[in-house]
């Protein structure tokens, strides 16, 4: 059959290539009332295309992010200076600065000592191993990618696996293995949830809340933080919990600490680099999270930005261009090189850049066009459903339907029509938008689903099966400690309640 399709031309690629441009046609020739709601109309089958472009990968991402600069000032909706400079804002070099320093520490292996020194200070038996792992990766994907973050824990791993197997034999040693992986990709997943550079759908909903609300208040990386970060360590504990019940259950005390310290020590001690990169990284993380005021119950600690003529002309990527661009003047010690150089800087993942702002464009149309109040008007009869209800269901559908697709590429095609639908009903957007974000990065079922269940699947320590029995139930767990978070914090975090409907969303959205 295979033969056959291929001999046909109907490769899957190809059908999904086809399926993109046909269903935009049928978007456009189906749409209500088009030739009163042209711009809508030419916006909702853009929009069409480059959702199943997305969703199935038929061309790279990047490329389809780039759509929008041919089709929306061919269709009249935007013009090509009004959309251009949507790909390049503060959040995009929030996320630019903030992978230098992170290009850095893994230049200079300050991560895998940071990791290290994390597992050997928790680890020990196999529960308090597996902690150790959780731990470290949580830490360091709060910072760096979770890709780079696996890739680096998934040997340190192996290594204590190679102990803990002659320890162990038959099934318990395939469990220890299984569960050991699982918690190196979970945890990397749970850890990024808690800051905006973490993963990269935060960053995408930090941008496009403000490109749909401007008039509401500054979703700051202090902000996103100080809500998301005891919700990040509370999954943390629920998949460690889970794990350990289901794989590490009945086991000999079996000490690994000492192949951690052996690793420690091979290192050496801290060298020049590292300690300035350590330097940096902390001087970055300070200047984030100090840059506005922060709310501590009885008192309020001043932001830094509050010193300069005008506080609202900077932003967090302010603060990560300015201590990314300090990696390039910093001097090590190889004769004439900086900490940091273009060569290693070249690592940036300029696809998601690109992805992040083609995005923007989308979401800067679907506002501009008029189609997000035409979506949300439509949409008025959900307006009777309980609020927590509508959490869990958007929560639910993005868990999902990000187990097949790319978590940014989904984030940014719902998020635009999420906000218009909380303004239609009369609720608070960050009830819809914000669970969204975080259920984006909570997909724990399939190896496709993020790029750290690929990476554990490759260590052939698993199969699909058995992340699917565990992913499953985390999938469930994470849907209502999202709902249930966003209900409890949410009001507080958020400036108000999920059925109120606060006048910034009325004025910008």
């Amino acid at each position: 059959a295979q033969t056959i399709h291929r001999e046909a031309g109907l490769h899957p690629l190809s059908i999904a290539r086809a399926a993109g441009p046909v269903a935009a046609i049928l978007v456009w020739l189906l749409f209500p009332e088009r030739s009163v709601h042209v711009k809508e109309a030419a916006t909702a089958a853009v929009a069409v295309w480059m959702g199943i472009w997305w969703l199935t990968e038929a061309i790279p991402l990047a490329v389809t992010a780039l759509l929008p600069l041919v089709f929306f000032p061919f269709f009249g909706v935007m013009s090509a200076r009004e959309i251009a400079p949507l790909y390049t804002n503060d959040i995009v070099f929030l996320f630019v600065g903030g992978f230098l320093v992170a290009l850095a520490m893994e230049r200079w292996n300050l991560h895998k000592r940071i990791a290290l020194m994390i597992v050997s200070l928790l680890g020990g038996g196999p529960r308090r191993t597996l902690l150790g792992f959780m731990a470290a990766t949580a830490a360091l994907s709060m910072w760096i990618s979770n890709t780079a973050t696996a890739m680096m824990m998934v040997p340190i791993a192996g290594a204590v696996l190679k102990q803990y197997d002659t320890m162990v034999e038959g099934a318990r040693q395939r469990s220890v293995g299984v569960g050991l992986m699982l918690g190196i990709a979970y945890s990397a997943s749970v850890g990024g949830i808690a800051t905006l550079v973490g993963t990269p759908p935060n960053l995408a909903f930090a941008q496009l809340f403000h490109m749909q609300f401007p008039q509401a208040p500054d979703v700051s990386f202090a902000r996103w933080i100080v809500f998301a970060l005891p919700l990040s360590l509370v999954m943390l504990v629920v998949v460690w919990g889970l794990l350990v019940l289901l794989h590490f259950r009945g086991l000999p005390q079996m000490g690994a600490r000492r192949v951690f310290r052996d690793q420690l020590k091979a290192l050496g001690t801290w060298s020049r680099e590292e300690k300035l990169v350590s330097l940096v990284f902390a001087g970055l993380a300070l200047s984030w999270l100090t840059r506005k005021p922060l709310e501590l119950g009885l008192f309020t600690l001043p932001g830094w930005s509050q010193l300069l003529p005008e506080p609202e002309f900077v932003g967090d990527g302010t603060a990560a261009i300015a201590w990314g661009a300090l990696l390039f003047l910093l001097p090590s010690r190889r004769k004439g090189q900086p900490l940091m150089n273009w060569e290693t800087a070249r690592g940036l993942p300029w696809r998601i850049v690109l992805l992040f702002g083609g995005g923007f464009a989308l979401a800067g149309a679907i506002q501009a066009s008029g189609l997000a109040p035409w979506i949300g008007e439509r949409m008025e009869g959900l307006s009777g459903l309980p609020a927590p209800l509508m959490t869990a269901s958007t929560s639910t559908l993005m868990t999902f339907l990000t187990e097949l697709t790319s978590n940014t590429a989904t984030t940014q095609m719902a998020l635009p029509i999420l906000g218009a639908l909380a303004v239609a009903i009369k609720a608070n957007p960050y009830f819809l938008m914000v669970p969204a974000t975080l259920s984006a990065s909570c997909a724990f079922m399939m190896p496709v689903a993020t790029p750290p269940n690929a990476i554990v699947f490759g260590t052939g320590r698993l199969r699909i099966i058995d992340m699917a029995r565990t992913g499953i139930l985390l999938n469930l767990i994470g849907i209502a400690l999202i709902t249930l978070w966003v209900h409890l914090a949410g009001p507080s975090a958020f400036g108000g309640g999920a059925d109120t409907l606060p006048g910034w969303a009325v004025g910008g959205g």
